[in-house]
């Protein structure tokens, strides 16, 4: 199925999610991926602030500040991503694209210090393909650390598919994470 066609049914069926299922469906897939042992080696982390019915990222976020681990989230800055240190949820404002982001005072910080980044999608595989949005944010910020075992899909578990075509751009998850399981994908 075309990227495009996948994409709007992906998204379509996040959409259907009631609220009941969408906030039970969340909470299984945070706290499988609290229960990795990437999570728990990690003393830094990159999250995402969901939109669109992502899968909900606000108790790996409470967790994380619990446990004294560094949280970065994502802001838009022209045609990339910056990454700021967050010490809560009060730091998040909306910013590009309605999505929120932190405040200009919080401090930027290199991604490659974040020991897992959380990346949001629209579709994966069994392979750790990814399908995005299709701005290209993440694959761009992103594609230095491919491989290196930093990369964390998180999704329901309709959003994974048994193959994506991948292309050279796209950056490949190293573990998928969604309210039913954990994917090790294995070349």
């Amino acid at each position: 199925m075309p990227k495009r066609s996948l994409r709007q049914q992906m998204l379509a069926r996040r959409r259907c999610l009631d609220a009941a299922e969408y906030l039970a469906a969340s909470l299984r897939a945070q706290r499988t991926f609290l229960s990795t042992a990437e999570y728990g080696r990690a003393k830094a982390l990159a999250l995402y602030a969901p939109v669109h019915n992502e899968v909900d990222t606000s108790l790996v976020l409470s967790t994380s500040l619990d446990n004294d681990k560094r949280v970065f989230y994502p802001v838009v800055v022209g045609s990339s991503l910056e990454f700021r240190l967050v010490t809560g949820s009060g730091d998040l404002h909306a910013g590009s694209y309605g999505i929120l982001e932190p405040a200009a005072g919080c401090p930027v910080m290199a991604v490659e210090e974040a020991d897992v980044i959380v990346v949001p999608g629209v579709a994966y595989d069994l392979t750790g393909h990814r399908i995005g949005y299709g701005k290209g944010y993440y694959d761009k910020a992103l594609h230095q650390l491919e491989g290196e075992g930093h990369l964390v899909g998180l999704c329901f578990d309709f959003q994974v598919v048994e193959a994506l075509q991948g292309e050279p751009h796209d950056v490949k998850m190293d573990l998928v994470i969604t309210d039913r399981r954990a994917i090790r994908p294995q070349d």
